[in-house]
């Protein structure tokens, strides 16, 4: 998620609260299915091997994890699941972008339209605003597991093209094709990852939100959080972590 350590301290707090409910397995389910699509082997499947990471990370049972890549080469039945973005501007005219993953796209692409809508936002056509972001892998690191200089010695040795400071946290920047570079330098470093994804949406350049917009905003971005075929959510904004989005 871009935007600044607000939201991030936030999320954080949220993943948690998906886990206890359960939510982030079908998340994580649907992200095995859709990877598997390009091979079964984690060894030779990037996107695939990171997803089991994730899902073992919160001791999803292996059952779980082996039906979803059967379902995803299609050694077993189940819903087609397709990827989609969509893209709209939120309060402030803040650009975002909403990775969805989903059985039912009419079905999907009304909720969130109805989403943006609720929370002060507009969706937008194809291109009006996926021109302001670049993909870009993301890394992010706990800001408590590793300083800025050891994370420099390590990621961009790697590859990494740049580190961001999210305030609790670290996020690592670089070409998808140095992602896993990047993740097997982290790991040889004994540097835990907290989330990582291949081809994040990353914004070229960011505009700072402040009062009824940062908080409405904040609304925007949880609501579509919570989405059940919402997989990630991104936007071009900041917002101080010592800024009021309670009001």
């Amino acid at each position: 998620m871009s935007g600044h350590s607000k939201w991030h301290t936030i999320k954080h707090k949220k993943a948690a609260l998906d886990a206890k409910r359960g939510k982030i397995f079908t998340r994580l389910i649907k992200e095995i299915v859709i990877a598997a699509r390009g091979g079964g082997d984690p060894g030779s499947n990037a996107r695939l091997r990171t997803a089991i990471t994730a899902a073992k990370a919160l001791s999803m049972p292996q059952d779980n994890i082996t039906r979803a890549i059967k379902r995803g080469t299609g050694e077993l039945e189940g819903l087609t699941i397709e990827e989609y973005t969509y893209e709209g501007y939120g309060p402030g005219g803040a650009a975002v972008m909403v990775k969805v993953a989903t059985d039912n796209k009419n079905r999907t692409v009304s909720e969130i339209r109805h989403i943006f809508g609720k929370n002060g936002g507009n969706m937008a056509e194809p291109g009006a605003v996926g021109w302001m972001f670049e993909m870009k892998s993301s890394i992010t690191v706990d800001g408590e597991n590793a300083s800025e200089e050891k994370l420099m010695d390590v990621a961009l040795e790697a590859g990494a093209d740049d580190i961001r400071n999210n305030g609790d946290s670290w996020q690592i920047l670089s070409d998808p094709g140095a992602y896993q570079a990047v993740l097997d330098a982290l790991a040889a470093a004994n540097i835990p990852v907290v989330e990582s994804e291949q081809t994040a949406l990353v914004p070229k350049n960011v505009m700072n939100l402040e009062g009824k917009d940062a908080a409405a905003m904040m609304k925007l971005f949880e609501a579509l959080d919570d989405h059940d075929d919402v997989q990630n959510v991104y936007g071009n904004f900041e917002i101080s972590d010592d800024a009021d989005v309670d009001g």
